[in-house]
């Protein structure tokens, strides 16, 4: 008796629209739910060489939740690339300047760093408030997580 194993492919037709109303969520529990459908491991297919198309709609990216005094000491790093050129930033000012920045961060870091990252991050929408363009869509074919 021979078992075949089944390897996903790339179906391009069926593309599966969420929503997340991120209202008081956790931001690393958020980004976690948010990696695992970027994953495709919510499907019984799953493949890790695989995109999954499915698109993900997050709103009210402004108002995440934090826990603990993160929002003045969770600090976000980065460099000019000249001498002497580290920048920081706390969560606190990231949320004021750019409330997507801080999720779309989160969810990058849960991400595989391959190749396929970049075309992963393709499919998250995030908005900072309630209003987006996909409502068709979402109206369309919709699981609200």
């Amino acid at each position: 008796m021979q078992f075949k194993t089944t390897v996903a492919k790339q179906n391009l037709e069926s593309v599966d629209w969420h929503h997340i109303d991120a209202t008081d969520i956790t931001l690393g529990r958020l980004a976690t739910r948010i990696s695992k459908i970027l994953l495709g491991k919510h499907k019984a297919l799953y493949s890790p060489n695989v995109i999954s198309n499915d698109k993900i709609v997050v709103t009210n990216a402004k108002s995440i939740a934090v826990t603990g005094n993160k929002l003045l000491d969770k600090i976000y790093y980065r460099h000019t690339g000249f001498p002497g050129g580290i920048r920081e930033t706390n969560y606190g000012q990231m949320q004021e300047k750019d409330p997507t920045k801080a999720l779309r961060l989160a969810v990058k870091g849960m991400l595989p760093k391959n190749k396929l990252n970049k075309k992963r991050l393709l499919n998250l929408y995030i908005y900072g408030d309630n209003i987006h363009p996909h409502g068709a869509n979402l109206a369309e074919r919709t699981t609200n997580d």
